[in-house]
């Protein structure tokens, strides 16, 4: 019950849910100033990891979904199975009925450039998100519509 950030800290987590599409994990976030609570669904057919979290309180975030464009492995161990993420670079930021806008093409770029994402990498990491922004705004702006997977973003 423990998520390793990016940091390499290991944090408690109030929610872990398995599904036959992906993993569910939800958890206070620590020390951010924006955000106080993290949700987070990853896809590994879609190579998406995508959150919604809770600001606190008087702190607007701009965006209802933060989509991280990633790499999704899933190793089965004698201690049951470890995702990991690779992250690619390019998000997505998704006003819910509104909008979606791209960040990141230049550190996916500059990645690339200093040999860090080679070609293969950094074209799947573009199709990704060419197939998310085409797809979310054709299902209107709403991401679970386009997905039509019966994500749920509270405890069971």
């Amino acid at each position: 019950m423990t998520n390793t950030d990016p940091k390499g800290i290991d944090r408690v987590v109030d929610h872990y849910r398995v599904t036959d599409f992906g993993l569910y994990m939800a958890r206070p976030l620590a020390d951010h100033p924006d955000i106080a609570y993290f949700r987070s669904w990853l896809l590994p057919e879609h190579g998406l990891r995508l959150g919604r979290w809770t600001p606190h309180p008087g702190k607007e975030l701009g965006y209802d979904v933060y989509i991280d464009i990633v790499d999704i492995e899933v190793v089965d161990t004698s201690a049951g199975a470890v995702w990991r993420t690779v992250d690619l670079y390019l998000d997505l930021l998704v006003r819910d009925g509104r909008d979606v806008r791209v960040l990141d093409i230049d550190e996916v770029l500059a990645a690339h450039v200093a040999g860090l994402l080679d070609a293969p990498t950094a074209h799947r990491a573009f199709e990704r998100t060419f197939a998310a922004v085409a797809g979310i705004a054709g299902a209107g702006h709403v991401v679970e519509s386009w997905l039509n997977l019966p994500l749920t973003w509270t405890a069971d």
